[in-house]
């Protein structure tokens, strides 16, 4: 492989700069991966400039001895590989530096040339050399990244929401909603996303992407959006703490649905009273959303649940745990305990015997090679019960979990449990 294949990382960088079209020769790379349009010239540097914000590194595969006559230009990589680094919110409020993967493909014709591994494998290794803790990733195919030490942390769903007569809240309403120009979430979005992000469980801090294509300012082809419509929710005090931006799927579409393009609310009484505004939309009988919450509030503040139809239920966000000492350490817990955590990792990063000790909710963390472990478990199922979203108990049943000490699984549902369901609301 050292012979077919050279691998490259560069940043991104403004668009008068000599490498520039290193950079967009990639995102071609990527395009054909996913199997996406062609992007034009003026999308891509749109894409190019949020790279910039988001400080992202990019990583390509490309053919060392020169392609074949006819086939695509050597500068568009056959594999392709980012990174960025965000905050992810990991209980009470509490933040540690993800190192975020995305972008990852491997063009057909060069499969089980082990080019994943190797992207995958190196870009870990350096991760954990500049001191990260955990990597985190969204999985197109959940089969892949198991074997790279990576478990599902976090789920979402798709809703459908009948909002005719059945639709009723029990929520006495005590702030207000009003539209608004899409383009005051250029500036409001993040400020209210902030808010949302000190107090989920399992969020991520966004991309520059986000604000953009929720204020209208990047549809799917690189133009403005002019579909898109917004209301903000204003609390007692008249401070904007929640808004969505939403969209008509068009009269051709039955029942008339508005489709929500991104909702997020900083309190409660914010969620559901947008909610109603969503559900008093004149001419529409149905809302619908592709990243709705698994334990959502709406759910049970309608009169008839049954308004909520839901699908799709998926894994969304997936972490990898580099530095289990640390990650262990950096946490508050729902439940004093000790608990010895023998963590198998096939790859070597975070192997080890790790002693957990949990006192007033603070931990602290030792290497105990030598102590008898409670409980045996792979660094993929260390990263699924880290932000309490899967339970301890079931992967034991499962058999991916073994207990060595009678309850030591419960011990760990109790101590993993975060203050409120987690949920990532950010794509990568």
């Amino acid at each position: 492989m050292a012979d077919k294949y050279e691998l490259r990382r560069f940043r991104a960088v403004a668009k008068d700069s000599a490498d520039y079209a290193q950079g967009t020769a990639w995102l071609r790379g990527v395009g054909i991966g996913f199997y996406d349009e062609p992007r034009k010239e003026d999308f891509m540097d749109k894409i190019m400039a949020m790279y910039l914000v988001d400080n992202r590194e990019m990583t390509g595969v490309y053919q060392a001895d020169g392609v074949a006559a006819h086939s695509l230009a050597p500068d568009v990589p056959v594999a392709t590989f980012a990174t960025l680094r965000k905050d992810l919110n990991i209980g009470y409020g509490r933040q540690l530096e993800a190192h975020l993967v995305t972008a990852v493909t491997v063009r057909g014709t060069h499969r089980r040339q082990g080019l994943l591994r190797r992207m995958m494998t190196e870009d870990l290794a350096a991760a954990k050399a500049d001191g990260v803790a955990l990597a985190a990733l969204t999985a197109s195919e959940a089969s892949i990244y198991g074997r790279f030490g990576y478990g599902v942390a976090t789920f979402e769903r798709s809703v459908k929401v009948d909002t005719g007569p059945r639709f009723r809240l029990h929520h006495v309403p005590v702030g207000s909603v009003e539209i608004a120009d899409r383009k005051v979430l250029l500036e409001l979005a993040p400020e209210v996303f902030g808010r949302v992000h000190g107090a989920m469980p399992g969020s991520i801090s966004r991309q520059e992407a986000y604000r953009l294509r929720s204020a209208g300012m990047l549809g799917r082809d690189g133009s403005e959006d002019e579909a898109i419509r917004c209301a903000l929710h204003y609390d007692a005090a008249g401070t904007v703490d929640g808004y969505v931006a939403y969209k008509f799927a068009g009269w051709d579409t039955k029942p008339y649905t508005m489709e929500i393009v991104d909702l997020v609310a900083a309190t409660d009484a914010a969620y559901l009273e947008l909610w109603q505004f969503l559900g008093s939309i004149d001419l529409v009988d149905r809302i619908s959303w592709q990243d709705a919450p698994v334990d959502d509030p709406l759910t049970w503040a309608l009169e008839d649940p049954r308004c909520v139809e839901s699908s799709d239920h998926r894994d969304m966000l997936w972490l990898r745990i580099l530095d289990p000492a640390r990650v262990l350490g950096a946490r508050r817990y729902s439940a004093d305990g000790t608990l010895v955590l023998a963590v198998r990792d096939s790859l070597g990063f975070a192997a080890g015997t790790f002693a957990l000790t949990v006192s007033g909710g603070e931990a602290t963390v030792t290497s105990a090679p030598e102590a008898e472990p409670d409980l045996t478990l792979d660094v993929a199922d260390l990263g699924s019960i880290y932000l309490g979203a899967v339970c301890p108990v079931t992967l034991k049943a499962a058999g991916r979990i073994a207990e060595h000490a009678a309850g030591a699984a419960l011990t760990a549902r109790l101590m993993f449990a975060v203050e409120r369901s987690p949920h990532c609301l950010t794509h990568f």
